[in-house]
């Protein structure tokens, strides 16, 4: 089990925004099902911000530890930040409490200094729409980019292995459909453009 992020007696924290139907909720709790069987006593997740509505933005969190998590309140200063609709960073309370040397990770075909966003912490980019887009993993017209954005997490925070995101995948989804959403968990993990900030 990685350990090497918890230097802190506190859970290390992911804040997830998207739209309804984009899958935030599904990637909180998928990446929390991974941590558990990666062997860390602690890993809840839930929606921070009321029911799900297609199209309109929603939040979720994902807390890990390696100890039993008690805590339920939302999550204010989060370690990563994960954004699966790059024009929701219009609004500035998407990133508010992003902590000093944390992560913003970001669905984007665009490099982490195109786009454009200061702060005391990292900023990784991903192509999860067009990496998506590709391999067909559409429902009801709409790209679905969640297990894709698994990868950058991955890929980023060191927190959990893809067997684990993997093995969460292949049990939730058909045979068909989870080859599918692997593939975009693996490619999405090697194309995500990583910016560390001093």
């Amino acid at each position: 089990m990685p350990v090497r992020w918890f230097s802190e007696a506190r859970p290390y924290e992911i804040r997830w925004h998207g739209r309804g139907g984009q899958g935030a909720v599904t990637a909180a709790k998928t990446l929390a099902q991974a941590a558990h069987l990666n062997g860390y006593r602690g890993a809840t997740a839930s929606p921070s911000f009321g029911a799900e509505r297609r199209g309109a933005p929603v939040s979720a969190s994902t807390r890990i530890s390696p100890e039993p998590i008690l805590v339920v309140s939302q999550i204010e200063a989060p370690d990563v930040v994960v954004v699966l609709d790059q024009t929701l960073l219009r609004d500035s309370d998407v990133i508010s409490g992003l902590r000093n040397g944390g992560w913003l990770v970001v669905n984007s075909a665009q490099t982490p200094g195109q786009l454009g966003i200061e702060g005391e912490f990292n900023v990784a980019t991903a192509d999860a729409t067009g990496i998506c887009r590709e391999l067909g993993l559409i429902v009801s017209g709409l790209i679905v980019v969640n297990t894709a954005m698994l990868g950058a997490i991955a890929r980023v925070s060191e927190l959990v292995e893809l067997a684990s995101i993997d093995e969460v995948i292949r049990n939730r989804f058909s045979n068909r459909s989870a080859e599918l959403n692997l593939a975009a968990v693996e490619k999405t993990y090697r194309t995500t453009v990583i910016e560390r900030r001093p």
